[in-house]
């Protein structure tokens, strides 16, 4: 008994850092969603669609990544991580009101919570948007 609360524990945090790996790269993730449906939909199959939305996802990160670090104009580099930071706070938001919705029984504190777990994620896909641009990462 013991084993299987240890093991259901274990799995419920493997499935939060998924699903925070996920809130992070919200916008690469639901533009390779997109052309996955669209290459399936044009009769690409479940394989060739799976590898179009696997490729568009990574390429959209690339080009994000890439423009962060060579853009010079400030406004233009706050409107890119806004662009960036935009789809992982809402999802961020969203998976933090999810998880306690039946966890916390106060909603101002549950409001604060999913403020937390938004700001946090919105950060992340900020942090994980620039960090091909430090300097120990050649």
């Amino acid at each position: 008994m013991v084993a299987a609360i240890v093991v259901s524990a274990a799995m419920i945090c493997m499935l939060c850092v998924i699903a925070y790996r996920l809130a992070t790269y919200a916008l690469p993730f639901a533009l390779g969603l997109a052309a996955t449906r669209f290459a399936y939909g044009s009769g690409a199959g479940i394989i060739g669609a799976g590898l179009v939305g696997l490729i568009a996802g990574m390429a959209s990160f690339a080009v994000m990544a890439l423009l962060f670090a060579t853009l010079r104009t400030p406004i233009l580099r706050i409107a890119l991580a806004l662009v960036v930071m935009t789809p992982a706070v809402v999802v961020g938001y969203a998976l933090v009101h999810g998880f306690t919705a039946e966890i916390v029984p106060s909603p101002i504190w549950r409001q604060i919570f999913s403020t937390i777990g938004a700001i946090s994620t919105g950060v992340s896909a900020l942090a994980r948007l620039a960090a091909p641009l430090s300097p120990d990462r050649e």
